[in-house]
């Protein structure tokens, strides 16, 4: 159903006094919603939509495959996920060798990320698929070879050891320390100014470099001037900065050698002999002909911007020699932004993604500062920002349904039903309502960060326990420990289902995956903390995960965990991706595990859900370790069903990844 059939006009104060109100537009769906932000760091760049809800106790649609009928959600998007972003003038790698501000990207861009896992990644074009702003807290990141980048203290760079956050606001989240080695070709150089000094050289590499080509050695053209009738070359982009140049420049100036050339000049020097002589294929720029005076000026001008090259190498007088720039992605890269040239384009598929010294981090300064900062969603998770590879947010469509956007809105735009405990109440006492068991944190997590603020979930559990009417929660927070006196209250009147979700146990995989939740060992210390406090609390082994962690040591660790943990019994649920979440998850698995991606296709097909008979070969491995471990096994589905038909047997659905 669409929020806004559940919107009502909002006629009092919010829940928060401390909530600073803002103004963006509002979405569609949500008229009459209350906009708010906050200032603490944990919330920084989310917006809340409050909302008067006019209804709570929601029906489940009779196709859904989940085995229950009822459920409560007072969140809409979830505040577990983090989002990730720079300052605007960052320049980003193209996938043409050029740069662009991040500021100044548009969706449908396409620039370089990477693909593969850790450090063994390479280089690849990828799409901007969305772009936006937003006001954080600003950190600056400085590397030993000078680079300089301003990030919000979520914003995640790829290291030695990882993708680590700048200044995580989480205990749990890896942070980036001074010493770690960042991944990518370093400092993006600074674009030639086309000052007097470039303009000169330009004409004299670009003149010079035709007559060297096609004329006696040295000399000047002898085919006409530079926008000749001659070779047609003469006719491309180079040749028409040239006449534009000689608009303000006499050419017998341009084509004297000077005494002592600026920089600027040497840059110049080399975009105009490119345009004359010079040739680009991948990572491969050369300068052909057969003027050894030339090529050697071409070496002198190299050398001193930097750029190593192999001397020009020729088997007799006269026959044409080669300067040849190291083959490389930062010379590639150097030679192209220092220069400025026309008709140079890069090719960098496939190429390795490296580090370097020159790459350590140097220092990590909290400037102070609530900046103004920018984020692209792209095909592969990441992009590269000022030469270092940096990881950027996903795109999923589980929010579209609200007029919201498809990228980031699901992590940074929750829609909150500020007045859930007068509507509880009143449709739990309407005459109408059976008294059906009610499942909580089946679409989002009730217990998501967002409920540290609003405190929506202790006036719903106490409305439950005054109507004695069964519920169940399922959580991947640990918040819930915080009403553990009402659940008690309540479960003395009426059936309480307690579930955790832990898929698997390994760090590794739960940083990749789900990085914005509690780690699975806090997890399962909310097992222990429920179980001690009387209840039989149900673990959700979801999702597991094919190729990753359905093998049967993970699988044994995990529940050997579970069982540790005093869980009443467990539940395996093998992923599956719903639209919106495939498309995540199709990205992150090509990105880290690509090995497994023809497995994925096989198993999944165009389908949601994995083939009945993996489904069961799990479930019987599950079962197995349970019984290793001691864990007897639960009624089914215990955690959200907790009054089943006789002889039902739903199939069990699972959290989202995020």
């Amino acid at each position: 159903m669409r929020w806004s059939n559940l919107s009502a006009p909002h006629d009092g104060d919010s829940l928060l006094d401390r909530a600073a109100p803002a103004a963006p537009p509002l979405p569609l769906a949500l008229p009459g919603a209350t906009v708010r932000t906050f200032d603490t760091p944990g919330f920084a760049g989310m917006t809340f939509y409050e909302i008067q809800a006019k209804s709570l106790i929601n029906r489940v649609p009779g196709k859904s495959r989940v085995p229950f009928e009822w459920t409560i959600n007072p969140y809409r998007g979830c505040s577990h996920a983090c989002s990730y972003c720079l300052a605007g003038d960052t320049p980003i790698l193209m996938a043409d060798g050029t740069t662009r501000p991040l500021a100044e990207l548009q969706p449908g861009d396409t620039i370089m990320g990477t693909m593969g896992a850790g450090a063994c990644r390479r280089y690849v074009p990828t799409t901007v698929l969305d772009h936006w702003t937003t006001r954080k807290p600003a950190f600056r990141v400085t590397l030993a070879d000078g680079t300089r980048l301003v990030a919000s203290g979520d914003h995640r760079f790829l290291t030695d050891r990882g993708w680590r956050h700048v200044s995580p606001a989480e205990p749990h989240q890896p942070a980036l320390a001074v010493g770690d080695l960042m991944f990518g070709v370093g400092h993006f150089a600074e674009p030639p100014k086309e000052t007097p000094e470039y303009q000169a050289g330009f004409l004299c590499g670009l003149i010079r470099g035709d007559a060297a080509l096609s004329g006696p050695a040295g000399g000047a053209p002898t085919r006409g001037g530079p926008t000749g009738g001659g070779r047609a070359g003469r006719e491309g982009d180079a040749w028409v900065r040239a006449d534009g140049y000689l608009q303000d420049l006499p050419l017998h100036e341009a084509l004297r050698w000077p005494e002592q050339p600026t920089p600027g000049w040497f840059r110049g020097f080399l975009a105009g002999a490119f345009g004359s002589i010079g040739r680009a294929e991948r990572l491969a720029v050369t300068f052909t002909c057969g003027d050894q005076l030339f090529l050697s000026r071409v070496t002198d001008a190299l050398t001193r911007l930097g750029l190593p090259s192999r001397a020009p190498i020729t088997t007799r007088p006269g026959a044409a020699g080669t300067v040849e720039i190291d083959r490389d992605l930062w010379a590639a890269l150097r030679f192209r932004h220092l220069t400025g040239v026309d008709g140079a384009r890069l090719d960098a598929s496939g190429v390795g993604v490296r580090s370097s010294r020159g790459l350590a981090v140097a220092d990590i300064e909290d400037l102070g500062l609530t900046l103004p900062l920018y984020d692209i969603t792209t095909g592969t998770s990441d992009f590269i920002a000022d030469g270092v590879v940096s990881h950027n947010c996903f795109a999923r469509h589980t929010h579209t349904y609200l007029d919201l956007d498809a990228g980031h809105d699901f992590d940074t735009k929750v829609i909150v039903k500020v007045n859930a405990a007068e509507v509880i109440r009143r449709e739990l006492a309407a005459p109408r309502w059976s008294g059906a068991p009610i499942a909580m944190g089946t679409n989002v997590d009730v217990y998501q960060r967002a409920e540290g603020r609003y405190r929506l979930m202790p006036e719903i559990l106490a409305a439950l326990r005054d109507y004695a009417n069964p519920f169940s929660i399922l959580t991947k927070g640990t918040l819930i420990l915080r009403d553990l006196d009402l659940l008690k209250q309540a479960a003395e009147v009426t059936r309480v289902g307690l579930a955790v979700s832990v898929g698997f146990v390994d760090e590794t995989t739960w940083r990749s995956v789900e990085s914005g939740t509690p780690s699975p060992r806090r997890r399962l210390e909310v097992v222990r903390r429920l179980t001690d406090a009387g209840f039989p609390v149900s673990v959700l082994m979801a999702p597991i995960l094919p190729g990753l962690t359905d093998t049967d040591e993970s699988i044994d660790e995990t529940v050997a965990a579970i069982a540790a943990a005093g869980a009443a019994g467990v539940t395996p649920i093998p992923l599956h991706l719903r639209p919106g979440a495939r498309e995540w998850y199709a990205a992150w698995l090509t990105r880290t595990h690509p090995t497994l991606a023809p497995r994925y296709r096989e198993l999944y097909g165009d389908g949601s859900y994995l083939p009945d008979a993996y489904q069961a070969e799990i479930g019987a491995r599950v079962r197995m370790a349970a019984r290793r471990h001691g864990l007897h096994r639960p009624d089914p589905v215990q955690a959200r069903d907790l009054g089943p038909a006789p002889g039902a047997t739903p199939k069990p659905d699972q959290l989202t990844l995020l």
